[in-house]
């Protein structure tokens, strides 16, 4: 099969973090994965032939290059079809999928010289790219949905955003994210010997809780401290990551869920957006800026430090008209460091947990729900720790890339050989 996989979600290699999100981070990762399938056979031989045409920038230049590209992209995919130099056009998102609009029918309907072979038209869809409620925008979805030979919704609840927007079941084939199992490894060795100032700042709320790099010079003061803690509540981190968007549910879950929580939990928020005053005012209103602490964007270093501190992630979702939560990559990224899951039965985030093997469910808006889950979890740190290693083990073996971008090709291969 010849791919061209057309993306215009790449950041700058240099740069990786000045882009970067949960769309850019399954198109950045697919294509790594497909590079290894292509050159993965032992005898240097391949059944794939891939391609890839990106647009490579970073967040702040992106809608100033979008045009651009997508024109040079019109191009470039007609001359491809019109030489019969690909099989299959795998489109990153709607965004770059909505090109097919432009494609004249005889471009792309038939080839005289292969009989009725064609080359198919393939999109990987997201949920905000399929859901944002602008009317001409779900006009031209639809219509797109019209030309495409196969859509790959990243969950079934996008996929059922799909099919209310008219495409037709026989189109529909959901393919979850995937994470690179390998990802935070070298992070991890790092930190081991040079800790961030994440885990040393929750060493001052939990002095049991150290940074291994700094016990040798913290070693005479630990023992007493943590004899003293022991005599209390453990401390319990909780922590969420995300665009400051309204769906994530920060600020619902900072005024219903943490008034609730004993006083020893706290919860500390990275990212930023939008919502990150609302979120503020949450915390001055309700009275609990010792507990909540904003971290702002983190570097990967810095991420995955805060992954290894804390002992619960949560994913407070709330149901937002037109912005949905298509999947939620960030449970998967935060398991990998054996970080479970509380988050809200919602959309597509009912297809990344497992009750009992990465995380547990609660019913979105319900704060009792959230606090008494998390307070059950906080009582049995033995089962907690367990939950933690079963966690690491689910995502490494349900969802790596390796077993997405197979199935990715076994959908893309089946429309290929129509």
């Amino acid at each position: 099969m010849r791919l061209l996989f057309v993306t215009h979600s790449f950041p700058p290699p240099d740069r990786p973090l000045e882009n970067i999100g949960g769309m850019q981070r399954v198109a950045s990762e697919l294509h790594t994965a497909l590079l290894r399938v292509q050159h993965g056979a032992d005898d240097g031989s391949s059944a794939l032939s891939y391609r890839v045409h990106a647009l490579v920038s970073t967040w702040k230049w992106i809608h100033w290059r979008i045009a651009p590209f997508l024109v040079r992209t019109l191009f470039r995919v007609r001359r491809d079809i019109r030489r019969q130099d690909v099989d299959v056009i795998l489109f990153s998102s709607m965004v770059t999928a909505l090109l097919v609009l432009l494609l004249r029918r005889a471009d792309w309907r038939s080839h005289p010289d292969r009989g009725s072979s064609r080359t198919r038209l393939a999109a990987i869809v997201h949920g905000q790219d399929v859901t944002k409620p602008v009317g001409i925008y779900q006009k031209l979805v639809r219509r797109a949905f019209s030309r495409l030979d196969l859509v790959l919704p990243v969950s079934a609840a996008t996929g059922d955003a799909c099919l209310e927007r008219g495409l037709l079941p026989r189109q529909l084939h959901v393919v979850h994210n995937g994470v690179d199992t390998k990802r935070f490894d070298p992070v991890l060795e790092e930190l081991s010997r040079q800790p961030t100032a994440i885990s040393r700042a929750w060493a001052e709320i939990d002095p049991s809780a150290v940074p291994q790099a700094a016990a040798d010079t913290a070693a005479a003061a630990v023992p007493q401290a943590a004899d003293t803690a022991a005599e209390q509540a453990a401390p319990l981190l909780l922590c969420s990551l995300g665009r400051h968007v309204k769906r994530k549910g920060f600020a619902w879950f900072i005024r219903e869920v943490m008034p609730r929580l004993p006083e020893e939990v706290h919860y500390w928020l990275g990212g930023d957006g939008p919502e990150s005053e609302a979120i503020e005012r949450a915390i001055a209103e309700t009275g609990l800026a010792r507990r909540v602490r904003l971290v702002g964007r983190l570097d990967e270093e810095e991420l995955v430090d805060l992954y290894r501190t804390a002992h619960l992630f949560v994913m407070p979702n709330i149901p937002v008209a037109g912005d949905m939560e298509g999947f939620g990559i960030v449970m998967l990224e935060a398991g990998l460091v054996g970080l479970p899951t509380v988050a809200a039965r919602l959309e597509g985030i009912r297809e990344v947990i497992s009750p009992g093997k990465n995380g547990y469910f609660v019913e979105s808006g319900d704060a009792a729900g959230f606090a008494e889950r998390i307070r059950v979890l906080a009582a049995d740190r033995d089962h907690l720790a367990a939950l933690s290693r079963s966690t690491r083990e689910y995502v490494a073996n349900t969802f790596s890339w390796e077993r997405v971008a197979n199935n990715y090709l076994e959908a893309l291969s089946r429309i290929s050989s129509r």
